[in-house]
């Protein structure tokens, strides 16, 4: 995430701002906009309790025939997934402990050409979810994975920008330019450069600022390019000390940025994510 600026950033506070207010999420969505995230962890369980503990979210492993899917409220509103890490096979490699972010698009078999073609690869073909909707997973040509989500009966997260749940998500890449170009051309997501932000960029769906973009500060050595999903919470430097004593980590303690206070942890099974407590635009 972008570090630290001046007072001057108006315009970068403001995107985040805009985002913090949205309480709701109801279909049709912009192409490109998030929409949905979930988890994939080997201990499905410890999951759900670790999210209870830190966020409050309720949630029960699904039933046998939706693979045991643990849709996650906050507030009796839908805001998270969480589900089983099957076991691999034939020496394959497990895929990591992450958070997916899902992008609204109105077609997914449709995307899925257009990412091939645009350089990315798709990991997980379209797939019908029921009668919820329709989901594909994909990289981009930086190896940067997301999901994508065509809506039917399940517009996605009905909740967002409140404590506990999504506020923000951010691409963490080393060529944002490239980056850029890719996700117009797939997802018709735009860029622009955001004031007082030096390098950071935010990615624009249907006119709104829905995302941004940059090169992660400070990252280790090898770190591949990802997204990376931030949690709206009233007290960054309380909710590290619950993380902690349950188990999870620190990877950049609470420090105060542009867009407010904001800290980088991993849950206990590895899984990153941002706990921001936003600070709203300075109108003057």
């Amino acid at each position: 995430m972008v570090a630290a600026g001046d007072a001057a950033g108006h315009e970068a506070r403001g995107g985040f701002y805009r985002r913090c207010q949205m309480s709701e999420v109801t279909g049709p969505l912009a192409p490109g906009t998030p929409c949905w995230i979930d988890l994939m962890v080997p201990d499905q369980r410890a999951a759900l309790d670790f999210y209870r503990e830190l966020f409050g979210w309720e949630g029960e492993i699904g039933p046998s025939e939706s693979g045991g899917y643990a849709v996650c409220t906050l507030n009796g509103s839908p805001v998270a997934g969480i589900m089983a890490r099957l076991p691999t096979e034939g020496g394959v490699p497990a895929p990591p402990n992450v958070w997916t972010v899902y992008l609204a698009t109105a077609d997914a078999d449709g995307t899925e050409k257009v990412i091939t073609d645009a350089g990315g690869s798709v990991l997980l073909p379209a797939m019908d979810v029921m009668g919820l909707g329709r989901m594909a997973v994909a990289a981009d040509p930086q190896g940067a994975a997301f999901g994508l989500w065509e809506a039917r009966d399940f517009a996605g997260f009905q909740i967002s920008g409140e404590a506990d749940s999504v506020v923000w998500v951010e691409l963490n890449t080393f060529d944002v330019a490239a980056a850029g170009d890719f996700y117009r051309t797939a997802l018709a997501l735009e860029t622009a450069p955001m004031q007082g932000a030096e390098g950071y960029y935010s990615l624009n769906a249907g006119g709104e600022v829905v995302g941004g973009m940059g090169v992660p500060d400070d990252a280790p050595s090898g770190t591949p390019p990802h997204w990376l999903v931030y949690f709206a919470v009233d007290d960054p430097d309380a909710t590290v000390e619950k993380l902690t004593r349950a188990g999870g980590t620190v990877l950049r303690p609470p420090f105060d940025m542009i867009a407010g206070r904001m800290a980088v942890v991993q849950d206990p099974q590895g899984a990153m994510f941002a706990l921001l407590k936003p600070e709203p635009m300075n109108p003057t």
